[in-house]
């Protein structure tokens, strides 16, 4: 654990769910572990985390209290059926009782998926799952195994969130599967296990939370704490992503991203848009990262939405002290995109502009382009892709 100085207090809050947010709190994890009723939890995180000291070291506290030390990582960076699948298979195997969900985004949305359909009746599918309507009642509410999550990650927010993105291996159309009880029972959030973070992580997370704040700012829809939430959000990020991506062991900048991303969570539940609906299926496709796409697909969707939102924009510059109203904003981003070496456009992420008429379908029927400012047509859409090229 980083011995680094740091002055952000150490904290217990109950909103949405209980969070134990401070340096060093992975070390109670097996307390709150047993607190939820586990004996004998599976550990669930990616590849690349698997083999790094953070694990090692979390799985270290579980064995201590005789809570076995059992990992499934065989988790994609957009994690399908097929990862979901192969980790029911460990959980029941090892007569496990939970999940922790340990490391980004992928690894807390696969850990939740595991959770949810290890013991539910043969014959329903996650997809009968996604978040239309009311499906959630489809799924035995008794039978989804407790939830502990852990981020290692500051972006998606997942570790506050009631729902989990997979990708369909078939079609590759990401889907967001939701369940109330999808809701980690106890969340843990220790900034010093971001530290190690590649930078592009660092960078491309940092700005899946700054997506998620800004579109919940932006969406149409009446839900004023989210506003305020998301609001607040924005200046966490705009005042400390830079510090991180520049100095990694900044404990007070983790912590202040840490908070960020758990907001933006919270704050898009008044909606998303465009952004998602347009980097969701580019990730699907091409294996990009989530939150790098959102970055490089963020300014031109702020045109995009520029006669909706100009004056919410404005407002939101004024609160964070960015002088130029909307163009002013805009050039935030674009400064902040530079400083954190954001590929300029979807051509450098190697898109295909061949595949842009798939790409629209798909960004169509992704739930995110509801909560969009201005309707997204087929029209609209397509010369949105287009001007990310």
């Amino acid at each position: 654990m980083t011995t680094a100085t740091h002055s952000v207090p150490n904290r217990n809050w109950s909103y949405p769910t209980a969070i134990k947010f401070g340096v060093g709190r992975i070390s109670e994890l097996a307390e709150h572990a047993a607190g939820v009723g586990l004996k004998k939890p599976l550990l669930v995180t990616d590849k690349a985390l698997a083999s790094l000291p953070i694990t090692a070291a979390a799985l270290d506290v579980l064995e201590r209290a005789g809570m076995g030390r059992a990992v499934f990582s065989e988790v994609d960076p957009n994690p399908n059926e097929a990862n979901m699948t192969a980790g029911i298979a460990v959980y029941l195997a090892g007569g496990h009782d939970g999940v922790i969900c340990f490391g980004g985004g992928s690894a807390l949305d696969l850990g939740k998926m595991i959770a949810l359909m290890a013991h539910q009746k043969p014959g329903l599918s996650v997809w009968d799952l996604e978040d239309i309507d009311d499906w959630y009642t489809r799924a035995d509410a008794a039978k989804i195994a407790p939830i502990i999550a852990v981020p290692t990650t500051a972006g998606t927010g997942s570790e506050v969130g009631r729902a989990g993105v997979l990708t369909n291996s078939a079609t590759h159309k990401k889907k967001i599967i939701f369940h109330p009880k999808l809701m980690p029972a106890v969340t843990i959030c220790d900034p010093a296990l971001t530290v190690g973070m590649p930078r592009f992580i660092t960078a491309g997370t940092g700005m899946d939370a700054l997506a998620h704040c800004l579109e919940a700012y932006s969406s149409p829809f009446y839900h004023p704490m989210s506003q305020g939430i998301a609001l607040e959000g924005m200046r966490l990020v705009f005042e400390n992503l830079p510090r991180v991506y520049g100095e990694p062991g900044d404990l007070d900048a983790r912590a202040h991203m840490m908070s960020a991303a758990a907001m933006g969570a919270v704050a898009f539940q008044k909606g998303l848009g465009a952004i998602h609906s347009l980097s969701h299926p580019v990730g699907a496709v091409y294996g990009t990262h989530h939150g790098t796409t959102n970055a490089v697909v963020m300014p031109m969707v702020l045109d995009f939405n520029r006669p909706a939102i100009e004056t919410r924009i404005e407002a939101a510059a004024a609160y964070l002290g960015i002088k130029g109203g909307f163009d002013g904003f805009k050039g935030r981003i674009m400064d902040l995109r530079a400083a954190l070496n954001i590929p300029a456009n979807l051509t450098a992420m190697g898109v295909k502009a061949s595949d842009l008429e798939m790409l629209t379908d798909m960004a169509l029927e992704d739930p995110s382009c509801g909560g969009n400012p201005i309707a997204m047509t087929r029209e609209n859409t397509r010369a949105l892709f287009e001007a990310c090229m």
